[in-house]
Order: C-alpha cells, then sequence, then structure tokens
C-alpha cells in the first residue's frame, strides 16, 4: 500500500502505542490493515478489534481478501486466518471487553476505537496483556465521539511523559484522495459541530464537564521572572504513579508563568526542584498539599525558610478551589500556558454528586488530575490572601 502523507507522517513517527484521531475517510482502516499484514506477514500473531459485528465483517472481507493467495487455513465462524510462514490473524469485536484474553500478540489494531464502549476496560483487562509475551505494539484509529476512553488514550499520546505513546489528529481534507470541494459541500450540510467531529477531527467539548473557555484561555508560553511582577505558586505532591507539579502564577498579570511536573524522584529531589523555582521566582505565598506525604515535606520547606502555606484537602476545600478557578475561565481574564497535557486534564474534570448531595469532583478513571489541583491551588494563592494564621506560621517557620 502506497501511503498518503498524513499516513506517511504517522508511520515516519511510530511509538508503541499509536493514537490517530481522523476525519471520515482518512484511510485509517486500510492504513491500520496495512500495518497488521505487515507484521502477519512476518510470521507473527496478530489482532483486528472493532466495536461491531458489521464492522468487523467489512475489514474480514477487505483482509482475507488481500491474503487470499497465501491463507491456508481459514474459520468463517472465529474470523481467524493463518497464512504461509506461520502468521495468524484473529479478528474480535469489542462488544466482549475480554475479547482476546489469553491470546499472545505482536501487534494489535484497534478500529473505529472511540465507538467502543468497553474500550478502556477491553484494553487494561484483556488486550493489553496479550502484548506482554512479544513486547508487542498497538495501533487505535478512529474518528472521535465525544471525550470519552478513545480521547484520554488521544492524550496519552501527547504527554511528554509517556514515551510509550504517540497521536496525531488529522481532518478529512488531508487526505489528498478525497475532492475538498466534496467536503466544503457537507459543512455547509450538516450541523456545524458535527462537521467539526466528522470531518474536522475535533473531540467536541462535554456541555457537563467542570472548566469551559479552556483552549480559549490556553494563550501563553513559559515565561522567565519579570523584574518588578509578584508571583505565587500552587504545588501537588507525587511520586510513583502521580506526579508532583509546581504551578507558577504571575499576580501582575493573572496569568500563568511556568508550571513544572515530575515523577518518580525521590521527595529530596522535589523539594530541591521546588527550591530552584522559589530562587528564581520569589514567590510570596507557596500553597502545597498536605494530604499523605506532603505534611512532612512542607514542615522541612518552612525550616528553610520558604513561604509555604498548607492545603488540606477535603471535598469542601477542593470544591472550593475547583469553582473558584472554572469561575475564572468562564469569566475569560486569566490566562495559562498551552500545554497540551494541562488541557487535557482540564478538558476531561468531572463532576459528580455523591448520594448524599455533596457534590464530588475527580479525574476520569484512568487520568491524572494533578496539574488541575497544583492550577486551582496556584489560583487561589493568587486570588486568595493567606489568613492571619496563615501569615503568622510562615513568620514563625522564617
Amino acid at each position: 500500500m502506497e501511503y498518503h502523507a498524513a499516513q506517511a507522517k504517522v508511520d515516519a513517527e511510530l511509538a508503541r502505542f499509536n493514537v490517530f484521531d481522523c476525519g471520515r475517510r482518512w484511510g485509517k482502516s486500510l492504513y491500520l490493515a496495512d500495518k497488521l499484514i505487515d507484521v502477519a506477514l512476518d510470521g507473527w500473531p496478530v489482532a483486528w478489534f472493532a466495536p461491531t459485528y458489521k464492522l468487523l465483517r467489512e475489514a474480514w472481507r477487505d483482509i482475507k481478501g488481500r491474503l487470499a493467495e497465501i491463507t491456508v487455513a481459514r474459520s468463517e465462524q472465529e474470523y481467524r486466518l493463518e497464512i504461509m510462514g506461520g502468521g495468524v490473524i484473529d479478528m474480535w469485536t469489542l462488544t466482549d471487553e475480554n475479547a482476546g484474553r489469553g491470546r499472545k500478540y505482536k501487534r494489535v489494531a484497534i478500529d473505529e476505537a472511540a465507538l467502543c464502549s468497553k474500550l478502556m476496560a477491553a484494553w487494561t483487562g484483556a488486550i493489553r496483556p496479550t502484548l506482554t509475551d512479544y513486547k508487542g505494539d498497538a495501533f487505535f484509529g478512529s474518528t472521535p465521539k465525544g471525550r470519552n476512553a478513545f480521547w484520554q488514550m488521544y492524550q496519552w499520546g501527547l504527554d511528554p511523559e509517556q514515551p510509550d505513546w504517540r497521536s496525531w489528529q488529522f481532518p478529512t481534507v488531508s487526505n489528498p484522495y478525497i475532492d475538498p470541494s466534496e467536503v466544503e459541500s457537507a459543512r455547509h450540510g450538516i450541523p456545524e459541530r458535527i462537521f467539526a467531529q466528522e470531518y474536522l477531527a475535533q473531540f467536541l467539548d462535554d456541555a457537563g464537564g467542570v472548566f469551559r473557555r479552556v483552549v480559549d484561555a490556553a494563550t501563553l508560553d513559559e515565561q522567565e521572572p519579570i523584574e518588578g511582577h509578584q508571583y505565587v505558586m500552587g504545588v501537588d505532591w507525587g511520586k510513583l504513579n502521580d506526579f508532583t507539579v509546581i504551578t507558577v502564577g504571575d499576580l501582575t498579570t493573572n496569568q500563568i508563568a511556568k508550571v513544572g511536573r515530575f515523577n518518580q524522584i525521590s521527595y529530596r529531589f522535589q523539594r530541591g526542584r521546588l527550591g530552584v523555582l522559589n530562587d528564581l521566582y520569589h514567590p510570596t505565598v507557596i500553597m502545597a498539599e498536605t494530604n499523605s506525604m506532603g505534611e512532612a515535606i512542607i514542615d522541612e520547606l518552612q525550616g528553610d525558610g520558604l513561604p509555604v502555606v498548607k492545603f488540606t484537602t477535603t471535598n469542601a476545600t477542593k470544591a472550593a478551589i475547583i469553582e473558584n478557578l472554572s469561575l475564572a475561565f468562564e469569566q475569560g481574564d486569566f490566562r495559562i500556558l498551552n500545554d497540551p497535557v494541562l488541557i487535557g486534564e482540564l478538558q476531561a474534570y468531572e463532576m459528580e454528586r455523591t448520594p448524599s448531595g455533596a457534590t464530588k469532583y475527580a479525574a476520569p478513571e484512568g487520568m491524572h488530575d494533578d496539574m488541575v489541583m497544583s492550577l486551582a491551588l496556584c489560583y487561589s494563592a493568587m486570588h486568595d490572601m493567606p489568613s492571619e494564621s496563615d501569615l503568622l506560621e510562615i513568620m514563625r517557620a522564617w
């Protein structure tokens, strides 16, 4: 198969787990089939996953037709091909989240992944383990459909801290075999939001999301300290699976100046990185979460003379700082960094009502909220002056 320019770009930049978000008729299914066949021809077992039997049968007809001359065994009931050289292609639907469980594959392809309602459960519980024996890779191709599991995986591919993942986004017109006039005709014949999703491959904003107008606010690059400006910081601690995030806010301009994000380093190095930023920006207040290991770190930082104010996270205090930050985005006078990981966390953030009627804020399962919490703490430090007891605590530490 000869790739068009957008497909060739994907092929030149592949990681282990690859997510490409594409407009309709981009050629994603053909590309997925080609990548699967490549590995099967080398004698490996591979697998194709589709959200429905209808889509599975379409791919089945294409792949078995392309391999007809070298097929040595075929099962129409099991959707399984065995080809010359020892390669095997299994095809499954994700109506069952346990599809593929117990098998071993060198490569898997998940077609129209955004339509798979059980995608995350299937990936973590069944598909990902099938890649362990052969250190296999995976391809997820789809037109988007809201901010679901496919969108979460797309965010993983944008995160430099997850080097095994890579993401791309392509509109329909990046396929040179599609007449642009046809796409333009569709623009005028369907609702704007549907066109944005189906042809521009845009993940539509969730009207029920906590933060709105995020993209409008995400216009900045990191800035070095400016003489005469006043700075504050917000810190959310993490270590292994979670991240420590330090957000620096510029009080003078009401915008974010810098974000530091890291994990899997010792608390001593975390303290050291915070100390470097403190010496650089000279914040008047550093608002840091005390939960878990935060209490001990903060005591040491205060002993070092840093102006740290403790923030104890409860459901009520978390709701207060999240709602204040949400209002800042709504009002439109607050600016943040144009950072894809930060934007993704903000857009994914959810609210739910507990059985008692309380409001609970959190990231969706499988995603982080460390950058959201650090930003919320920073914004709180920017706009909520420390209490008298907080100031006394800082002065005693000095």
